[in-house]
């Protein structure tokens, strides 16, 4: 780099980077904050969340943004009965059995979606998906901008709706203490299906900024899944505010290492990280 001004770039495109994984992870962050249950399918959710968008924007002229009025509370009732005939039950089985039917229901999204749309990439085309900005020395593509401000508007949204709401502080009790919270009289199902029914409308928001961003395939789901588990770990598992901090870093971490380091260190550097905060803190950096 010939100076620290060079730096702004890589800086800034990290931070808005961070903003899409923050999207992502969060639906995973709070499944495994309330139920303590790693959903291996949420990657491929986020994906079919992206082929929808792509069939409303391509079908139906509608834009990406604009469908999220209709996908959000349809992801929302696909979630809760998703939960509430498959997941719950094996829940009550064990967490393995949950996670086996989770990694189940993974693969039928991704065949489903190869029968639809093909194995080809697809992406979300819009009159501003090319557009970009610049402030002083630095250009930055619209799209970066609006998952960054989607990830701070989720996360204030999810915050308040935690903390002043009943049913916000139900799901904050049964993810503490299940059996107090039963004793006080909160119905654990309930507060499951809807917890996971906010993680597949998160996931529906996750998957419209991630195809206005990126190309998706059906296979798509399963990388970012995994930077969606490298956010959370670096945060805290189950943690929100852990997930928005996790994300930015992750996202930032990608943007220096791929500077420095060239195109194979933009996901060896963040992945080290990891390895890192979960050798000296396991719970991450702002987990319980």
């Amino acid at each position: 780099m010939d100076s620290l001004a060079d730096l702004a770039t890589p800086i800034t495109m990290g931070i808005l980077y961070g903003g899409l994984y923050v999207v992502i992870a969060l639906g995973l962050s709070l499944v495994f904050g309330v139920m303590k249950v790693i959903n291996v399918a949420h990657g491929d959710m986020v994906v079919l969340g992206s082929y929808i968008a792509f069939v409303a924007s391509t079908s139906l002229g509608i834009d990406p943004i604009l469908w999220l009025v209709l996908g959000i509370p349809l992801f929302f009732i696909l979630g809760i009965v998703i939960q509430r005939f498959f997941l719950y039950r094996a829940f009550k089985m064990s967490a393995d059995a949950a996670l086996i039917i989770a990694f189940g229901l993974g693969l039928i999204i991704q065949n489903a979606e190869q029968l639809a749309w093909t194995p080809l990439s697809r992406s979300l085309q819009t009159s501003y998906s090319l557009k970009s900005f610049q402030i002083g020395e630095v250009y930055i593509p619209l799209v970066y901008l609006l998952d960054f401000i989607a990830a701070l508007i989720i996360i204030l949204i999810i915050h308040q709706f935690l903390k002043r709401t009943y049913l916000g502080q139900a799901i904050t009790a049964a993810s503490q203490d299940r059996q107090t919270a039963e004793l006080m009289g909160i119905n654990p199902a309930r507060v499951y299906q809807i917890a996971f029914g906010i993680s597949m409308a998160l996931a529906a928001v996750g998957g419209v900024f991630l195809g206005l961003t990126f190309p998706f395939t059906p296979t798509s789901g399963v990388s970012f899944l995994i930077i969606a588990f490298g956010v959370i770990i670096l945060g805290g598992l189950g943690s929100m505010t852990g997930t928005f901090i996790g994300g930015l870093i992750f996202g930032l971490s990608q943007s220096l290492g791929g500077t420095f380091l060239g195109p194979t260190g933009q996901l060896l550097v963040p992945f080290v990280m990891v390895i890192v905060i979960l050798t000296i803190r396991p719970q991450g950096l702002f987990g319980r």
